[in-house]
């Protein structure tokens, strides 16, 4: 989209215009058909698969009245919430409780600026497109702080307490297992990573070598941390601070946050396709520009949503940790575990500087035979699984 604008500009269509403006204006526009036609729909609908996935886990329906096997859930439940009252409590402070959802909103939101939907399709390739990830997603530690210290109740402050603690323990393994692929790529733009990959599985970052094999598990955990996912969910804990920081919020501004918990997990796979996945590389089949940018676009897309379907999973199967597990996961195993990992592949890039095929190879080999494991033991789980008994109530 920024190669459009250049275009455009070059073609003498904004002639005269001041180019501050015609940019601004350009990334405005940007924004609000990427919100309108993909954040919006993508949330809603992932809302409404997760609650499918996590009824088929527990042996129950899940929604299922409102359009096509309930697809239309989703807006049901945001006109719902948009008739709702806005309450705002009377000792809380009104600016920074207003405030809060839409600082959560705009740190998650933000993010769509540097991600490589296809070659051509990305609203702007930052050449430092992992800083600028790093630094707006703290924008969501400041909008859950803000609620929960101005809803000025015990519940709220301690879930944002908790999550400020989390989010910022988390994000040191997070950002050092990205930092291992900034090392093999030799760039922190978005595009450039995708570019040093190929379409091949084993030439994908994931097999590049042990360490970056590491550091990607490494960073989906800490992402679903940061992201406050189950198992990691403690700042909204129901069974001990009602809903946390979000226990006094109501109507559209209570929807805002988990509108960016659902849409945080797309953001979540992204990140790891481009920089892991191989992102949108696709095999040479076709020169035509627009049907090789949908194939792209289709590619990325089910890469990424590949992940945010595990982190249902992962939420329904596994329980809460407690708080000090949480820290000492962090700071005993991962942290440690990440600075492995940049300095192993900073000796590997030493010895390798072109890399090694073989090596790669074989780690691809690796990966197949850990799916393999896993997926026979997930087909036996299911064909073993205990039918439910639904007993008759007396009458």
């Amino acid at each position: 989209m920024q190669q459009l604008l250049n275009q455009l500009i070059q073609e003498g269509y904004f002639h005269g215009a001041p180019m501050e403006l015609v940019y601004a204006g350009f990334m405005l526009l940007a924004a609000f058909v990427v919100l309108s036609f993909f954040v919006a729909p993508l949330a809603g609908i992932t809302s409404w698969l997760e609650r499918r996935v996590w009824a088929r886990i527990q042996s129950r329906v899940g929604p299922n009245r409102v359009g096509p096997q309930g697809i239309l859930q989703w807006l049901a439940d945001g006109i719902k919430n948009l008739l709702k009252e806005d309450i705002i409590p009377t000792a809380a402070d009104r600016r920074l409780f207003a405030l809060a959802p839409y600082v959560v909103f705009a740190g998650f939101f933000a993010t769509f600026v540097v991600i490589p939907f296809g070659s051509q399709l990305i609203v702007a390739d930052l050449n430092i497109g992992i800083l600028y990830l790093l630094a707006i997603t703290s924008l969501v530690v400041v909008g859950i702080l803000m609620a929960g210290w101005s809803s000025n109740n015990k519940w709220s402050l301690l879930g944002g307490m908790r999550s400020a603690a989390q989010i910022v323990s988390y994000e040191i393994p997070a950002g050092l297992s990205l930092l291992t692929i900034v090392f093999a790529a030799g760039t922190m733009s978005m595009q450039g990573i995708i570019t040093a990959q190929g379409w091949a599985p084993w030439n994908w970052f994931l097999f590049y070598n042990p360490f970056t094999f590491v550091a990607f598990f490494l960073y989906f955990t800490a992402a679903l941390a940061e992201g406050n996912r189950t198992p990691f969910d403690i700042p909204e804990a129901e069974s001990e601070l009602v809903a946390g920081y979000v226990t006094e919020y109501s109507g559209m501004r209570f929807l805002f946050f988990f509108f960016a918990e659902w849409g945080n997990l797309y953001v979540i796979g992204a990140i790891a396709t481009t920089l892991f996945l191989g992102g949108w590389q696709i095999p040479p089949v076709t020169d035509h520009p627009i049907l090789a940018g949908v194939l792209q676009f289709i590619v990325f897309f089910l890469k990424a949503y590949l992940w945010v379907f595990v982190a249902m999973w992962v939420r329904g199967t596994l329980p809460r940790v407690r708080v000090d597990q949480l820290m000492s996961l962090c700071w005993k195993y991962m942290v440690p575990l990440a600075f492995i990992c940049l300095l192993g592949t900073a000796a590997w890039m030493v010895i390798w500087p072109q890399g090694n095929r073989l090596a790669s190879f074989f780690m691809f080999l690796i990966g197949l035979g850990i799916l393999g494991l896993f997926l026979k033991r997930v087909s036996f789980q299911i064909r073993h699984a205990r039918p439910v008994l639904y007993l008759k109530p007396y009458i």
